[in-house]
């Protein structure tokens, strides 16, 4: 699985700042982010805390099996 250059904490403030109104693309353009990795991040993680997050992406980690 590819590292995330942004942390747990950094993801879910990104995602509720377009939650609370603010364009997308500003919110990614900010962040330095395509407009695509904003809505998968959304797809996967809306409405979990960083904490929830974290959680799940380690247990998708792993799940993964090692190549």
């Amino acid at each position: 699985m590819k590292k995330l250059k942004l942390t747990e904490e950094q993801i879910a403030y990104i995602l509720k700042q377009a939650e609370d109104g603010t364009a997308v693309a500003g919110v990614c353009r900010k962040a330095e982010n395509s407009d695509a990795t904003f809505y998968n991040w959304r797809k996967n993680y809306a409405g979990l805390l960083p904490t929830e997050m974290k959680q799940l992406l380690q247990l998708e980690e792993v799940r993964r099996p090692s190549k």
